[in-house]
């Protein structure tokens, strides 16, 4: 009987040293299978921590079912100093709301003082910046505004499509290292009502110059951080079709972002007052040369 269960246990030790080598090889091969499934995240974040470099859009956008409260503050300008408390009796404010409905679809509402417009906005990522991969992230920015300033004593045939302007981006930002960040800003403005400029002669005639209906600039921006909390901003806009007799200049804006916890503050001094982009971009009403620009700030805050 010993003999029996002896010989019946070496059967099964033989067995299971025969088909060991088998079972060893095939977990590997399902390892392997296993770890060829799996997506390494190679997307590259946080190029720029604020939602716009100074005024300028970055390419960040707020996460899923985030919600943005956006307090943007504009001083008048400098150069009159202690007369109106260098711009204090002169600001203007935009509030924003913006909805992050996924990771890569943002949309907001505005409403500025300046020329007491509203806007609405879709902001939406077309491709992002990956280690070792795409170079570059992509994305898109389209944004309508309404100018409820305008009134018909001003314009005798006003209608209410002579109000709207309409803005398209393509956002194209690179992170080079940890600290320096840069971004192109493509830009097509259309103006149903084209701002215009005026020269007054000296007889007291004046003269109207009217801007293009539609609008074509570069925005060029970049980040440096000099810290965990804080960065170095600046970004400018170049119109690459503005009216030679036009009033009005390029917007070139330098800043500091700090991280508060829950917030991003950016501080800056900029030559334009609009915070809409055919405000900035179109109506940049300030000299640096001159001393003609204005403090401002933005408080980002998310819920």
């Amino acid at each position: 009987m010993y003999r029996d269960k002896i010989a019946s246990m070496m059967k099964k030790i033989t067995a299971l040293l025969f088909f060991l080598p088998f079972c060893v090889f095939s977990q590997e091969d399902l390892l392997n299978d296993l770890e060829s499934e799996v997506e390494v995240d190679k997307t590259v974040i946080a190029a720029f921590k604020g939602l716009k470099v100074v005024n300028f859009e970055s390419t960040k956008l707020a996460s899923k079912k985030d919600f943005y409260f956006v307090v943007a503050h504009r001083f008048g300008s400098v150069k009159n100093g202690f007369d109106d408390f260098f711009g204090l009796d002169n600001a203007v404010t935009q509030l924003k709301f913006i909805y992050g409905f996924t990771e890569w679809l943002n949309i907001g509402i505005a409403r500025s003082s300046f020329q007491k417009k509203y806007g609405i906005h879709a902001k939406y990522q077309l491709m992002p910046q990956e280690k070792d991969g795409f170079p570059v992230t992509l994305v898109g920015y389209n944004l309508a505004t309404i100018n409820s300033s305008l009134e018909k004593d001003q314009y005798a045939n006003l209608e209410f499509a002579d109000r709207l302007t309409y803005t398209s981006q393509l956002l194209v930002s690179r992170k080079f290292n940890e600290s320096l960040s840069l971004l192109f800003a493509p830009t097509f403005i259309h103006e149903n009502l084209a701002t215009r400029s005026r020269e007054v002669l000296e007889d007291g005639t004046t003269l109207n110059f009217d801007e293009k209906h539609d609008q074509f600039a570069l925005g060029m921006g970049g980040r440096y951080k000099i810290s965990n909390r804080v960065s170095i901003n600046a970004d400018y806009g170049l119109h690459l079709n503005r009216n030679k007799n036009s009033n009005f200049r390029n917007p070139l804006s330098v800043g500091v972002d700090i991280e508060t916890g829950g917030h991003v503050f950016q501080m800056h001094f900029t030559n334009a007052q609009g915070m809409f982009e055919d405000g900035f971009i179109v109506q940049g009403q300030g000299n640096w040369a001159d001393g003609d620009f204005f403090f401002g700030f933005n408080i980002s805050r998310v819920f």
